[in-house]
């Protein structure tokens, strides 16, 4: 009779335990959520994304193209190219010139049959006979491939020797040229003094997107000269406009600077030099 009860006991535990394991194997087993990369909207499971190369990128390295670093915008690679920055953008078919990305390439120089020239500004001359007698009539074609100097039509540029500098304010030197710290002349004066063209160019800039510079002006001469007029506190001038030497393009201020200055710089195929040796002497 022992025998039987245990006999029972054993078969009743056997039968508990395969229940339970019955129960348990029908339970759902919550397992943590697996992401699907790659199956976002729009792609499908087990392709990967083609990453489009940036614009311009065949011409990597290549002479006369320049490929966005962190941190540049268009206006200082113009002003360290030494041109101007829509010009850039037209060349380089950038269709918003505010957003450039690091690792687009860009073109810095003209295509062939471009090359972008600097139209001088012709100055008129008063004199006491042209008041009083009649304008001479204009010259023909023919008597113009003869006549001297005074009847041939003005280059269209500039040569570098024919740039005739002035100082673009009269204030003392706050600073000097230095390639590395200051890359122009730092001048002083009050707030609203005349800024001045220091030579004959067109406007490549204006406005305050180079930072350290605040409200700026930049100018084109030839295709080797550019000038820059930072720290203004009033613009005068529109992009495209032709200016004359000693022309008040600005008023002095203290835009992005500690004080009223205006920091001047001269550019020579986009590579700053020391403006105090092309300006006259004092």
């Amino acid at each position: 009779m022992t025998g039987l009860k245990r006999r029972l006991g054993l078969s009743l535990a056997a039968t508990c335990v395969l229940l339970t394991l019955v129960a348990c194997g029908s339970r759902s087993i919550n397992r943590a959520p697996v992401e699907e990369r790659g199956t976002r909207a729009g792609e499908t499971a087990g392709v990967v994304a083609v990453v489009k190369p940036p614009q311009g990128f065949e011409n990597a390295g290549k002479p006369g193209y320049y490929t966005v670093k962190p941190g540049d915008t268009l206006t200082r690679i113009a002003l360290e190219n030494g041109q101007s920055p829509r010009d850039i953008a037209a060349w380089s078919q950038v269709e918003n010139p505010n957003r450039i990305e690091v690792g687009q390439v860009l073109r810095v120089v003209p295509p062939v049959g471009q090359e972008v020239q600097v139209q001088p500004v012709s100055r008129p001359t008063v004199s006491a006979a042209s008041l009083t007698q009649p304008a001479p009539a204009a010259p023909s074609a023919a008597a113009s491939t003869t006549a001297g100097s005074e009847t041939r039509p003005a280059p269209a540029t500039a040569t570098e020797s024919e740039i005739s500098w002035i100082w673009p304010t009269n204030g003392p030197v706050l600073a000097g040229f230095d390639d590395v710290k200051n890359k122009g002349l730092d001048i002083g004066g009050v707030a609203g003094e005349p800024v001045l063209a220091a030579a004959d160019g067109r406007v490549v800039y204006v406005g305050a997107g180079l930072r350290g510079y605040g409200n700026l002006i930049i100018l084109k001469h030839n295709n080797v000269y550019l000038t820059a007029y930072a720290h203004n506190q009033t613009l005068l001038v529109k992009e495209d406009q032709s200016v004359l030497k000693g022309q008040k393009i600005a008023e002095m201020g203290h835009s992005d600077a500690d004080r009223v200055k205006l920091h001047f710089e001269v550019r020579r195929q986009g590579k700053p030099v020391d403006p105090a040796k092309y300006l006259p002497a004092r």
